[in-house]
């Protein structure tokens, strides 16, 4: 196989020679944030997206054609590869194909039919299998009587004969590809709910007695009904119409009504109820499964990346309250740059020691000694009294002192397992568990990405299923989201922690301590080519890195931008060529160097300073404000004065929120009640979409109408769609 062509062909979207360059690119170990960003002349500009795509495509048809030429080796060594076999491998486009032609010449375990070939029966079989009408089988059965090989008469050598031909027919690359296709688009996966009176079971029944289409069950019912099975609530099976998938299985071996045909016919279908059946339901679950799991994978995928690149809320003093009953609510003051100023605990909620009283003095001394702007409660547990205590305390503020407070409801998933790690421990060896929560409620509002990097994506809490994923493949796309996402902001080389620099491209853990450990030790870095001093980092990972790493007030301005070293002389040109000096770039006075890039003519700019195109406008953009976060020009998170009840809520209120989770079959809302409200798919557009992610991403802010309300259920149901008929109550979360 062509590789190169085949992926020329699967991604029409880039050109065939920039297809040769994406491969040589990955083979000469570039870091994809690398390629993306830095060989936008040799890619066509491909996203980080496309790129990792490509990467995952090209190692599966490298692993393709290396198992082809494995199991080609296999056969011809058993002296059985014919021309036939050698085109069908050639053709083969799946691993599943390739190990369907190799089935019949692996080494398997023993076996009816391998037990039988041990007795010397394998001609009888092929004799059989002949149905020549002028050949009496029996008699010719009586000649393959041994008692000592296990065959005492001829009904003993005639049934395992037919062992053999059950195996052969199970074993046929053909039968399977088309059994498996049928069963793919005409079968039935049937469900039934068992141990219902045991506690959990009530989460399974709707499919107590549940059959579904094979090609139309949705992702997310797969997964509900695989981790069904697994907790011990559902019996699941697939069907398929018994006597169609027998007259296939047998199609290509039964040739006359004679006696032989009779003994194919029940080899046939003895192979297909012990054998192929079996095999078929699990290889087509397996594919449900993967195809599931792959779409429970690229959610996560799609909402990771918006959450962890939600604009921070920079330069303001923050209180993270961690909200609990019993042992009260954890306290933390951070400063703008996330150090904490100071620590305590309140007990504003219902539990033993509540004290409303002296938990508003206690919080009104912090916010007026520290100055607090801006107030982030965790979502868990007691949040809502929480909130509701703090919606009166801001009130109370104001009131007395004129401060304005606002605060904000963040999701706190993935805060107790930071609190508990190695990392939590090590960042705060004298916090306890509950206060890590309250710093890291709070600087993950100062900064999402910086605090939620620390924690295992699969507990931050987007997504849908993934503690049911496949690890290893789950943790290599997530390991892609959070590096696209580190090098698309860049880190402060002087500030960043391990945890962050370990994600920029050509890093890693290892690296990354040293750097860490290296700036405590020598002090500030004052330019990019400082971290070659850095153990272990040499050259090669220089070039992948330095790009994304930033230095604030270093000795080039240059290094406080995603401009690369290899281009600071193509930086310079351009900034001589239009008369600025490095001290313009600093002072911001070159604002209009874009719109004389233009008139100059950006071939020509590019010509004379030693660039391309791509490179050039990318000079351009960085040189224009050095130090950008291009998050700040995202929409900021919605801060709150005060709180709603999901006892105010009537159908038609018109509110706005915040995407918190986006799911197959919709997206939770936060709305600013202690519930999210759910747009189901039908209710976000009156056009057609695939996919709620065709329109919605984690983070963004919405316009939503309120559908229905369950109080009872904590239930509330939203739409998209504005109910313009007739005029409702209007009602927008501050």
């Amino acid at each position: 196989m062509d590789i190169v062509k085949k992926l020329a062909e699967e991604f029409p979207s880039i050109r065939a020679d920039r297809v040769q360059n994406i491969v040589s690119l990955i083979d000469e170990g570039n870091t994809i944030p690398f390629i993306a960003r830095y060989r936008k002349e040799m890619t066509g500009s491909c996203d980080d997206q496309v790129l990792r795509e490509f990467d995952e495509r090209l190692q599966y048809l490298r692993n393709l054609e290396k198992r082809k030429e494995e199991v080609a080796k296999a056969i011809t060594e058993q002296g059985k590869m014919t021309d036939e076999l050698q085109a069908a491998l050639e053709a083969a486009a799946t691993l599943t194909e390739v190990e369907d032609i190799y089935r019949p010449y692996k080494q398997k375990k023993k076996t009816r039919a391998s037990t039988a070939i041990e007795r010397g029966l394998q001609p009888l079989a092929e004799l059989i299998l002949a149905q020549d009408p002028a050949v009496d089988v029996r008699t010719a059965a009586e000649g393959y009587i041994d008692e000592e090989k296990g065959v005492p008469d001829a009904d003993a050598a005639i049934a395992g004969a037919k062992d053999i031909i059950a195996e052969m027919v199970s074993d046929d690359a053909n039968v399977r590809k088309k059994l498996r296709n049928l069963f793919m688009k005409n079968g039935t996966i049937e469900t039934k709910l068992v141990n219902a009176d045991q506690e959990g079971a009530k989460t399974y029944e709707m499919y107590a007695d549940h059959a579904e289409n094979v090609a139309e069950i949705k992702s997310h019912r797969v997964l509900a009904v695989n981790r069904g099975e697994k907790e011990g609530f559902l019996k699941v099976k697939v069907t398929f119409d018994d006597g169609i998938a027998k007259r296939i299985a047998g199609a290509g071996y039964l040739k006359n009504a004679g006696y032989a045909t009779q003994l194919v016919k029940e080899a046939v279908d003895d192979g297909y109820a012990r054998l192929l059946y079996p095999s078929i339901e699990r290889e087509v679950r397996a594919a449900l499964t993967e195809s599931a799991s792959d779409q429970a994978i690229k959610m996560f995928e799609l909402n990771l990346k918006p959450l962890l690149m939600q604009p921070p809320v920079k330069d303001k003093v923050t209180l993270g309250l961690d909200p609990a009953y019993r042992t009260g609510c954890k306290i933390a003051v951070v400063d703008g740059t996330g150090k904490v100023l100071d620590k305590t605990v309140v007990y504003p909620t219902p539990g033993p020691k509540q004290n409303v009283g002296a938990a508003k003095a206690k919080l009104k001394e912090l916010i007026q000694k520290y100055a607090v702007d801006i107030i982030s409660i965790g979502n868990g547990t007691a949040s809502k009294e929480s909130e509701i205590f703090v919606a009166e305390l801001i009130k109370e503020v104001k009131e007395e002192t004129g401060r304005e407070v606002a605060y904000i409801v963040v999701s706190e998933a993935g805060a107790s397992v930071y609190s508990a790690s190695p990392l939590g421990a090590e960042e705060f060896p004298d916090f306890d568990v509950a206060e890590r929560s309250a710093v890291s409620i709070a600087r993950r509002l100062q900064d999402p990405l910086a605090e939620l990097i620390k924690i295992d994506p699969k507990s931050i809490g987007v997504g849908q299923y993934q503690h049911d994923m496949d690890k290893k493949r789950l943790d290599s796309v997530l390991s892609g989201v959070l590096e696209d996402c580190v090098n698309s902001v860049g880190v402060d080389l002087n500030t960043a922690s391990v945890s962050l620099l370990k994600y920029v491209a050509g890093l890693n853990a290892g690296i990354a301590k040293n750097i860490v450990s290296y700036r405590e030790e020598h002090g500030k870095f004052y330019s990019r080519r400082e971290i070659l001093k850095v153990p272990k980092l040499g050259e090669k990972a220089f070039t992948q890195c330095a790009g994304f790493l930033r230095i604030a007030d270093g000795e080039n301005i240059l290094d406080n931008t995603a401009v690369h070293p290899e281009s600071y002389a193509a930086a310079q040109k351009l900034l001589a060529l239009f008369g600025y000096t490095a001290e313009d770039v600093k002072e911001g006075k070159i604002a209009d160097l874009p719109q004389k890039v233009r008139s100059y003519g950006e071939e020509r700019a590019a010509a004379e300073t030693g660039t391309d195109i791509p490179t050039l406008r990318d000079i351009v953009a960085e040189i224009v404000k050095p130090g950008r976060d291009i998050r700040d020009s995202f929409p900021k998170p919605v801060l709150r004065s005060d709180i709603m009840d999901i006892k105010d809520l009537m159908p038609g209120m018109e509110l706005t929120g915040t995407v918190r989770n986006v799911v197959d079959f919709g997206a939770f809302v936060d709305i600013g009640v202690h519930q999210d409200g759910l747009v189901h798919l039908s209710e976000i557009t009156d056009r057609y979409i695939r996919h709620p992610s065709d329109v919605l991403e984690v983070g963004q802010t919405v316009t939503v109408w309120v559908k229905d309300v369950d109080v009872k259920k904590n239930r509330i149901g939203l739409t998209m769609k504005n109910p313009a008929a007739k005029k409702k109550p209007r009602a927008k979360a501050q």
